[in-house]
């Protein structure tokens, strides 16, 4: 498996990590001005997971480890 991502691959990766970051900002902010105790369940597992899913996508952009 090669070191590093190409080019084109780590642009993607950079647009959905900037995408993910806005849904995850969006989320936060309407979870505090929501009143519905289900809708601020479901905003607070989409902030929990969309966090998780950025550390993922974060690896990829600084993970320069060969990995078989």
């Amino acid at each position: 498996m090669t070191k590093y991502l190409a080019l084109h691959e780590t642009l993607e990766v950079h647009e959905i990590l900037t995408f993910k970051n806005l849904c995850l900002t969006k989320a936060t902010t309407m979870s505090g001005l929501v009143q519905d105790e289900e809708l601020k369940t479901i905003l607070s597992d989409d902030v929990a997971a969309g966090t998780k899913f950025i550390k993922h996508l974060q690896g990829y952009l600084s993970d320069r480890s060969t990995k078989s």
